[in-house]
């Protein structure tokens, strides 16, 4: 189901992900999840998901148990 706002992210998200990433992944994850919608639910949920994480690993790595930027060359 699509995301209204970082509010609706899971606990672990919100505190792990900094605020710009939060918003990359319900930005990536409900453009996948409508992009998607022709497949079961249980997969349009999870192919979103999948999208949502690569692209804020486009701009971010983990970093023990946060994420942070990376650096840009």
């Amino acid at each position: 189901m699509p995301y209204a706002s970082t509010d609706d992210l899971a606990p672990g998200l919100q505190v792990r992900l900094p605020l710009h990433a939060q918003e990359i992944y319900i930005a990536a994850f409900n453009n996948a999840f409508a992009e998607y919608q022709d497949r079961g639910p249980e997969e349009q949920e999870a192919t979103a998901h999948r999208v949502a994480w690569a692209a804020v690993k486009k701009l971010y790595r983990k970093q023990g148990e946060n994420w942070v930027a990376r650096e840009r060359s």
